[in-house]
């Protein structure tokens, strides 16, 4: 199936669900009628406050978890416990905790890990796993272990081991959540520069401002879903999802009513500079 994502470009959908809604035992309903798709090389930022059903959609996303009803298809095929490991294949998953899935004696043997138990040749997982290491700037902790290490170099280790198995989505919960400043930049920075499908579920605006060009706003169900500059012009949405705009987007908005002039808020420091720039 081809969709039209928010930048317009028409891609294959890596993953789609269709009138998804999910209710934990004791009767939670975590999640509505939620139908969305996610294109070949698109990122989407899933946001929404705690509580809103952004884990959930990911475990289900994943094959983890399973709907009440409705349907998911990966790469074109349905989803469900019979073909759930096969789903697993194609699909990356960041955990918030990266200690629940970096436990090997060290950094290399732990990115290592997938390839091996895929069966491929010793040559080929050595190869992945150093371009795995590289593209998340992991490559300098290969010898370490990873008990030893930061959070923040904890799910750069994390994202090398999804990366060395090469899905073509990865699903990833807050992974910027509970990181100092540098950290958080450091694993903007990685993310930003890998090409894969991605769902970055998130509260933090900012992160996904710079990470996508897609929204999508869960409150238990879909309360919008589309270009990330068009949230902006939707506060009615970002009330109901009590989700607040980044400093640096709410101060540019005062100061565009301070000196009438007329732009859009800015996704990024670096718009909100521009716009200063301009209009001093």
């Amino acid at each position: 199936m081809d969709i039209g994502a928010a930048d317009g470009v028409v891609r294959l959908a890596v993953i789609a669900l269709k009138n998804v809604s999910f209710e934990y035992p004791g009767g939670h309903r975590a999640l509505e009628d939620v139908t969305l798709e996610v294109g070949e090389g698109e990122r989407v930022a899933l946001i929404g406050p705690n509580g809103a059903g952004k884990s959930t959609l990911l475990h289900i996303m994943a094959a983890l978890e399973f709907p009440r009803v409705g349907e998911v298809r990966v790469m074109g095929h349905r989803v469900d416990r019979r073909s759930a490991a096969e789903a697993r294949r194609k699909v990356g998953f960041l955990f918030q905790d990266p200690d629940d899935q970096v436990f090997m004696p060290s950094v290399y043997e732990d990115v290592a890990f997938g390839p091996l138990n895929m069966g491929l040749p010793e040559e080929e997982v050595r190869r992945r796993v150093e371009g795995a290491l590289e593209a998340s700037g992991a490559a300098h902790l290969a010898r370490r272990v990873p008990q030893n290490l930061s959070l923040g170099e904890k799910k750069r280790v994390a994202i090398a081991g999804l990366l060395s198995m090469s899905p073509p989505l990865l699903l990833l919960d807050e992974p910027t959540a509970n990181l100092d400043p540098q950290g958080r930049r450091d694993l903007v920075n990685v993310l930003a520069g890998l090409g894969q499908s991605m769902v970055i579920a998130t509260h933090d605006m900012s992160v996904a401002f710079e990470l996508a060009e897609r929204a999508v706003v869960l409150k238990g169900r879909v309360l919008f879903d589309g270009d990330v500059r068009t949230l902006l012009k939707r506060p009615e949405v970002l009330r109901e999802a009590n989700l607040e705009l980044p400093s640096f987007s709410r101060l540019m908005m005062m100061y565009r009513e301070h000196i009438g002039a007329d732009f859009e808020p800015p996704l990024t420091v670096e718009e909100a500079l521009a716009l200063l720039k301009a209009h001093r």
